[in-house]
């Protein structure tokens, strides 16, 4: 119940500007592929404690818990631990939640399962959300921090990750409204790159799924066993069902 209240309370205090956001670009298709890759999930690993746990924290998961994706105590506690937390405690921050709001205009919500929770009908699971976002930032001087993002418009959010993508600028064009005759509308026609990053264009964009895949195992990091338990519960449902229909069958010859 209390994990149900957290992500509902994230989601009311987005909710706003997360309906704007959902209509402002198409979400791009999240590499599901990269669930399932160890290393992936490791590289996501490393990328979320070093630029998302300064300020959202995870607090559902464990450290040890990345035991499931390859990761030996050792490993955990020398690369991925960096305060005074035990391995075996909840990934949280120090960030306090009044001075958060005070800077960004919000507390950053925690991210333990923010790839179950931002999905939408018609665009896509909480990953393609995640993954797009990631991937949209661009330069913008009005705003406070620098940044804005054509997946969720007027975030509060700074891009963490802009030493890795390098700096962009958005491109619009004018174009006619279709809701009001005479008025025009700014659409979205393309990104130019101001500065380069550490990475090129691809290579980021397979460090944000890294980082995407690992939020998404971290929302449910049963996933993979549940299905393939689901796989044997229903071939075994299926058998029981034939012989079911066969005892049947055999029970019911005789009886005219």
């Amino acid at each position: 119940m209390k994990r149900l209240l957290i992500v509902l309370a994230a989601w009311l205090s987005l909710a706003g500007t997360a309906r704007a956001a959902d209509a402002a670009i198409a979400w791009d298709r999240f590499p599901v592929e990269r669930i399932t890759n160890l290393a992936a999930l490791q590289n996501g690993a490393r990328l979320f404690v070093n630029y998302c746990l300064n300020c959202h924290s995870a607090q559902y998961m464990r450290y040890n818990r990345m035991r499931e994706i390859g990761l030996s105590e050792d490993q955990i506690r020398e690369h991925l631990v960096f305060t005074s937390q035990k391995v075996g405690e909840t990934m949280r921050v120090a960030i306090d939640p009044l001075q958060a709001k005070d800077w960004f205009g919000n507390t950053p919500p925690d991210l333990s399962v923010i790839a179950r929770s931002r999905s939408a009908i018609g665009q896509g699971s909480g990953a393609d959300y995640l993954y797009t976002f990631l991937r949209s930032f661009y330069r913008d001087d009005t705003k406070e921090t620098g940044w804005n993002n054509l997946a969720f418009p007027n975030v509060g959010m700074p891009h963490v990750l802009w030493e890795l993508q390098g700096q962009r600028s958005a491109r619009f064009a004018e174009v006619p409204d279709p809701h009001a005759a005479g008025k025009t509308v700014q659409r979205w026609v393309g990104y130019e790159q101001i500065a380069p990053g550490t990475l090129p264009a691809h290579e980021y964009d397979l460090a944000v799924a890294d980082l995407v895949a690992f939020l998404a195992w971290m929302a449910e990091p049963t996933q993979r066993d549940r299905v393939r338990l689901g796989v044997w519960v229903l071939l075994f449902l299926a058998l029981c069902v034939v012989i079911a229909w066969r005892l049947n069958a055999a029970y019911w010859k005789d009886v005219h």
